[in-house]
């Protein structure tokens, strides 16, 4: 693997799609896990991309944990964590194809929503609310690997400036990919060729990480939700379509 063109080939542009999103733009991740899926399984795929996120993660934490909203964290990890541990308890029993198609479903619909200037789809104002938005991107999380629809469903119609959300995005998935590390390492996906390849990977993802910091700051607060939507738009596409070839 670590010597296989195909791999880096895929690697590659996964990783900086990893590091624009850890850097503020949200959602475009998502797409890290197919790329690297088109060469070696996604289930190695992922694995090899977790430890990579957790470093992204310190790196996107750093530079917006001033900006976080404690009362989102608060209400939307404890019900993360219930997620997570569903989604690895059902695994075996979840088609990861149907969670995709709904979700991609859902994204779809919400994105167009939003972009129309419609009201908001979700309530920020109940913790309850909170609490089910971040069961369902832990479970997602876990299962498919897509948190980051459920969570922008919540938090994007509270109106956060750009910072702010970022930096509770960053804090809340950081949070998140080291509740998955239990699951990983009970699957035994943390063997040394894993953790070799996403070695050799670490320090493109530190500077991709850092070069989106840089970018999404020049980016106003406007233009920043509308690339947001754009992004749940692609996201929430490629979701369906893997959802269908899934059922296929």
């Amino acid at each position: 693997m670590l010597t296989d063109p195909w791999f880096y080939a895929a690697a590659i542009p996964a990783v900086i799609l990893l590091g624009l999103a850890k850097g503020g733009f949200a959602g475009i991740g998502i797409l890290g896990v197919p790329l690297l899926a088109l060469v070696i399984s996604p289930v190695q795929a992922a694995a090899i991309l977790l430890p990579i996120l957790l470093v992204q993660d310190v790196v996107s934490v750093a530079a917006f944990y001033r900006s976080r909203d404690d009362a989102v964290l608060r209400q939307m990890l404890p019900g993360a964590a219930i997620g997570i541990a569903a989604g690895y308890v059902l695994a075996a029993q979840v088609s990861v194809a149907m969670i995709e198609l709904a979700v991609g479903v859902i994204t779809l619909l919400f994105a167009v929503q939003r972009m129309r200037g419609g009201a908001n789809l979700a309530s920020t104002s109940q913790p309850w609310a909170g609490a089910a938005f971040g069961a369902a991107s832990g479970f997602t999380s876990q299962i498919a690997h897509a948190g980051g629809p459920p969570f922008q469903m919540h938090v994007v119609p509270m109106g956060l400036d750009r910072d702010r959300f970022i930096g509770t995005s960053s804090i809340f998935f950081a949070v998140v990919n080291w509740m998955k590390v239990p699951a990983y390492a009970a699957l035994g996906q943390f063997s040394t060729a894993n953790l070799l390849a996403a070695a050799v990977l670490m320090p493109l993802a530190i500077v991709s990480t850092w070069a989106g910091v840089r970018l999404v700051r020049r980016v106003d607060a406007v233009n920043f939700y509308r690339i947001i939507y754009a992004l749940m738009l692609l996201v929430g596409s490629k979701l369906v379509w893997d959802g269908i070839a899934g059922l296929a």
